[in-house]
């Protein structure tokens, strides 16, 4: 399960074209603000990637106006893992429970996935902000994840399994997220 010590969340990739071409967009950016919101909230660390920025655009502006100055890390290989960057970041942060979603599930969800598993992460994946270009695509990278040892979740799931508590201080607010 989830908690707020160990918790970080990682969006891959969803900018330019590419995140406009999406199977159900607009679910998946409705969940990812709204967890950007939540995280913030429960002021819990962000990391946002874009895939080689310069040729596929910049982080889609309704993610990008939440994201309250955290830099996106560029990168050119598939897999977050790979980027030395983003690795030092991670792995500075000390947390182990990686709530990741983005894009696409079957390319660099899944093979960001799979390294952060074979390093000792535990994974798990918002299946409601995951996309790919088509569904097949995104149910297959989904599935791959899942058999490596990923965990499913929901956008509600995290943010309520983060919360713990109806008492919680912050609860008022993630009420408000999640209407």
């Amino acid at each position: 399960m989830l908690n707020r010590a160990a918790a970080v969340l990682v969006i891959i990739d969803i900018q330019g074209n590419l995140a406009q071409a999406m199977y159900d967009k607009e679910n998946l950016f409705a969940h990812t603000v709204k967890l950007i919101k939540g995280f913030k909230v429960l002021n819990l660390p962000i990391i946002v990637t874009e895939q080689t920025p310069q040729k596929l655009g910049q982080t889609i502006p309704q993610i990008a106006a939440e994201l309250d100055g955290i830099k996106p890390i560029a990168k050119e290989s598939f897999s977050c893992w790979a980027d030395v960057h983003f690795r030092e970041q991670l792995e500075a942060l000390s947390r182990r429970h990686v709530v990741l979603l983005g894009i696409e599930s079957h390319v660099c969800v899944y093979q960001t996935a799979l390294d952060f598993i074979s390093n000792g992460y535990n994974i798990h994946l918002v299946t409601d902000a995951i996309s790919s270009r088509t569904k097949e695509n995104r149910e297959i990278g989904l599935n791959a994840m899942k058999s490596a040892g990923a965990h499913l979740t929901s956008t509600e799931m995290v943010l309520f399994e983060l919360l713990r508590t109806a008492a919680d201080l912050k609860a008022k607010d993630i009420f408000k997220i999640v209407k």
